[in-house]
Parts: structure tokens; C-alpha cells; sequence
């Protein structure tokens, strides 16, 4: 059994408690918590498990990471702290953790990340012995392993198109969905998600790892943004009210340019209710999906769709980019030391949990 640090307790660390207690190769054996009111709770009930797991959570890092343990699932945000977050993780490495994480969108692409994040975290691999493994939903799975997965099955390939279709009123951030992502504020403000450049930033990454694995050059990454405004105020079950004319739907648009041509695209369709943009692409059903569509012969069109915690979309995503992260322990733990990215690190079956009752 592989000792297993959980990091965070947020959206994310909820379904990485219940991952790893699942799985049979490893132990929870801490869980870190920052909100003084969780210090002491049992990591079962913060994970919503309706039983205890006899650990109780702490803010203790320095005593987390002195014990050594074997992996970390780092789940605390990096959205608005990457700093903090790179430095949390470069302790864990240090302290020969294999860690994974959802939680640093430049270093998704490892090769083509920035040197200044490279380096601290190839210095703590080196120190260390540890590993770092980055990856999620979308940006993750959805734009990876999953649509160069299905190129596979294709004879020509024209061009591939990720797609995340999603009501964000089911999301749990309410500060990330209206501030980050500006739903609810006037068409003159400006989100720093949708800010020039920030979507490569984030999206970028995965569209060189398809180029990569595809075999192709990109010449360019470009973006597109589209936004809309609210035609009638609107009051959702998890966030309140929205005022008619301010920002209530988002299209983006990163582009991977191959010979002058967009072959590579991910797109993000964003609304905070079904009633703007209809004319925008929708999920088959329900509040969100994300689909693949390979353009060529013959044409091929996935999509995903997955709930958890009472039928929630955006928690079935956050528990497939968990499922991703923490299925990779185990082959990181038997891997040499290193700084890994969703090319090296293969999607397996989940070998030992068909049938399988958490304990």
C-alpha cells in the first residue's frame, strides 16, 4: 500500500479523498486542510463518504511532509496563487513525494513549459527523487489522451476539436465563475481568464502535446473569444441572481495552426443558464458534457458525459480528472524520478475496482 497524502478538501479534494480510498494500491494516510474549521474532521466525512476513515485532517504541512509520505494529491487552487502552489508542490517533491496535481495549467505541456516553472521542479526532482505528474479534465483528458485516442480509429484526419459544453451555475467557485470567468459583470469588464493570451496559457500546453503525438509542426496558436449578454435576469439555484445585460454566456476558441490551417482547436462553450447564446453549441442533455469530433473520413464524434455528488456535472468532471491524477500513482511510484506529462503517463484499466465496494 502506498502512503497517500490528500491536499486540499475543496471540490477537487473531496473526490481525491474518495479516489484513493478506493483504490487498492494505496493508504490515506494525511489529509492537509488550510480552513481552520476542518482541522479535525474526519477525511470521510469532509469527502462526503458517509462513513469515517480514522484520519483526521491538519494544517500541519511541515509534519505532513516530514513523514515522507510516498504520493501527494495536490488539489488546493492554483488559479489565483500558482506561486504558493508551485512552491507547496516543490516541498512535497523535495520531500520524495511522487505528486500529482490538477493545479498548474503551464506545466500540463512539461516539455514546453516556461523555464522558470521548469526549473524549480526539476531542482526539487533532484533533491528529492520525487515526481510531479499535471493534469486534469479539460485541460487533461479531454484534449489528450482522449481525442488522440479516437484519431486512431480514423483513415484521414482533417482536423480534431475538443469541446467543453457547460452550464457553470452548476460550479461550485462562485468567485472563479463570476470573477474569473465574468459571468454576471458588464460586457466592459474584463475576466482574466478570457484576458489576450491567458486561454494559450492555459489550453496551449495541450494543443502542443497533440502536435506532438500527432507528428505535426504548429505553426501558430491563436485565439477567438465571443461573449454574450443576458436578455432577462436570471436566478440559479447555486449562485443567485444574474442581471439581464450583463455577461451570461462565453465562446472560446485556441487554435492549433498546421500549414496555415485551425486542425487543432479546443473550445469552450460557457453559459450560467440555458437561455443565452441557444444558437451556441449544447450539451446532448443536462448541464454539460465534453465531446471530441474528428473531421475526416470517416467523421467521428465522442462525447463524455459524468456525474457525481447528486447528479453534478462539474463534480463529474472534477472526479474523471481525479480518477486521471490518482489511477497514475502507482506507475509514478514504479517510475524513476521525474517531471511527467499525459504522453508518458498511460491511461490504464482500472485493474483490481470492477465490482469493488469502497472499504
Amino acid at each position: 500500500m502506498i502512503p497517500t497524502v490528500v491536499w486540499g478538501t475543496g471540490n477537487v479534494g473531496r473526490a481525491a479523498i474518495r479516489a484513493v480510498d478506493a483504490h487498492p494500491a494505496l493508504k490515506l494516510d494525511a489529509v492537509l486542510v488550510h480552513t481552520p474549521a476542518k482541522v479535525g474532521r474526519d477525511a470521510g466525512d469532509l469527502a462526503g463518504l458517509g462513513r469515517t476513515l480514522g484520519v483526521a485532517a491538519t494544517d500541519d504541512v511541515e509534519g505532513v511532509l516530514a513523514a515522507r509520505p510516498r504520493a501527494v494529491v495536490y488539489a488546493a487552487s492554483g488559479d489565483i496563487r500558482p506561486d504558493g502552489a508551485l512552491d507547496d508542490i516543490g516541498a512535497a517533491i523535495r520531500a520524495g513525494a511522487v505528486v500529482v496535481t490538477p493545479s498548474l495549467y503551464p506545466l500540463y505541456d512539461a516539455a514546453g513549459a516556461p523555464e522558470e516553472l521548469r526549473a524549480p521542479v526539476l531542482a526539487a526532482i533532484t533533491e528529492g527523487g520525487g515526481s510531479l505528474f499535471v493534469s486534469g479534465v479539460d485541460p487533461g483528458w479531454g484534449n489528450d489522451v482522449l481525442p488522440l485516442l479516437i484519431s486512431g480509429l480514423g483513415t484521414t484526419i482533417d482536423a480534431i476539436r475538443c469541446q467543453e459544453i457547460f452550464d457553470y451555475s452548476t460550479y461550485e467557485q462562485e468567485d472563479s465563475v463570476r470573477h474569473l470567468v465574468g459571468m454576471g459583470h458588464p460586457l466592459e469588464y474584463e475576466p482574466l481568464m478570457l484576458a489576450p493570451s491567458v486561454p494559450t496559457m492555459v489550453w496551449g500546453g495541450q494543443l502542443r502535446l497533440m502536435a506532438r503525438a500527432l507528428g505535426v509542426e504548429l505553426d501558430d496558436i491563436t485565439e477567438t473569444l465571443e461573449r454574450r449578454p443576458l436578455d432577462t435576469t436570471v436566478t440559479t439555484r447555486t449562485m443567485g441572481t444574474f442581471e439581464a445585460g450583463t455577461q451570461g454566456a462565453v465562446r472560446f476558441e485556441v487554435r492549433g495552426i498546421v500549414d496555415g490551417e485551425p486542425r487543432l482547436v479546443i473550445e469552450h462553450v460557457t453559459r450560467i443558464h440555458p437561455s443565452c447564446a441557444p444558437d451556441w453549441p449544447t450539451p446532448p442533455d443536462g448541464a454539460g458534457a465534453h465531446r471530441v469530433i474528428v473531421e475526416g473520413r470517416p467523421r467521428i464524434q465522442v462525447t463524455v458525459e459524468a456525474t457525481d455528488e447528486g447528479e453534478n456535472r462539474s463534480a463529474g468532471g472534477n472526479a474523471t480528472a481525479v480518477g486521471r491524477l490518482v489511477n497514475a500513482v502507482d506507475w509514478l511510484v514504479d517510475a524513476k524520478p521525474g517531471l511527467y506529462d499525459a504522453l508518458d503517463v498511460p491511461l490504464r484499466p482500472a485493474v483490481g475496482r470492477l465490482g469493488r465496494r469502497q472499504r
